[in-house]
Formats: structure tokens, C-alpha cells, sequence
């Protein structure tokens, strides 16, 4: 468990210094062509996934804040619960956990999260988004598979 917790802290630190530094260095809404299909560029989102509830009128910053408080505990205590055999699970909810509590800092300190990836094709925009959200869609596929790969019964 010390250890899923020092990678959750990494992820939140990663997250946190990538942002810093583009916040830094880049305008709102500069690119930095990367690849052709891949770009840098600064974005703030006041809202949650695909910018949901952005333009609410502040009060789901509140309700973002909760949940990713809330959504934070609940896997502390499911990391904790984790038995020796549950290592994908484990390293699964702690990339989780990093991610929801890098973009948990953002709400809390600015009201808004920095976002900077941003991947298209022909024209086309995938909505931005930053490490700690790479990381929660990774520690998500990570416990599908997990699941998917089942667990022998042990209650016989």
C-alpha cells in the first residue's frame, strides 16, 4: 500500500509540474505543433470531462470539488482493502487516485483545470486534456482488464 500511495503522489506531482511549466511558458490558446497530429496548447476547463457544466455559473465548482474529494477517499479506502494478489487493481486505483487529485488541486487553488494535450486529425479537435487525466483513463482501462481477466473462486 506505501508504495501505490508514493505512485499516486508521483502521478499529482508529474501532473502538477507539467502544468506549471505550461502555464508558464504558453499564452491561452497558443500551439505548439508537436506532431501533425498532436499539439500543445493551453486551455482552462471550468467544468469536468468534455467541459461538462463549464458555463453553470460556478456552482459546480463545488460540486467538483466534492466529488473529487469524495471519489479520493473512496479509493484510499479501496487501496487499503486490497488484498496481496490485487497488484494490477492496486496499481490501477493509484493511477486513478493521482489523476483525480491533480486536477482535485486545480479546482481547489484556481477554480479550473489546465489543460494542454491536444490531439486531432483533418481537422478534427479531441477535446484537451492534461497528464492527470491520461492517468485516470489509464488506471480505468487497467481495472477493466483486471476484471475482464477475472479471479479464481477462493470461497470453495
Amino acid at each position: 500500500m506505501p508504495r501505490l500511495i508514493l505512485f499516486s503522489l508521483l502521478v499529482v506531482l508529474l501532473d502538477q509540474a507539467s502544468k506549471s511549466w505550461i502555464v508558464g511558458h504558453l499564452r491561452e490558446h497558443q500551439v505548439i505543433e508537436v506532431w501533425p497530429v498532436f499539439n500543445l496548447t493551453l486551455a482552462y476547463n471550468e467544468g469536468a470531462a468534455f467541459s461538462f457544466l463549464a458555463g453553470a455559473g460556478g456552482w459546480q465548482q463545488w460540486l467538483f470539488i466534492g466529488l473529487g474529494g469524495v471519489i479520493s477517499l473512496g479509493i484510499l479506502v479501496w487501496l487499503w482493502r486490497l488484498g496481496p494478489g490485487q497488484r494490477l487493481e492496486g496499481w490501477a486505483l493509484s493511477l486513478i487516485l493521482g489523476g483525480a487529485l491533480g486536477n482535485l488541486i486545480d479546482r481547489v487553488s484556481a477554480g479550473r483545470v489546465v489543460d494542454f494535450l491536444q490531439w486531432h486529425w483533418n481537422g478534427h479537435y479531441f477535446p484537451s486534456f492534461n497528464l492527470a487525466d491520461s492517468a485516470i483513463t489509464l488506471g480505468v482501462i487497467l481495472l477493466l482488464l483486471d476484471g475482464l481477466r477475472g479471479r479464481p473462486n477462493t470461497t470453495d
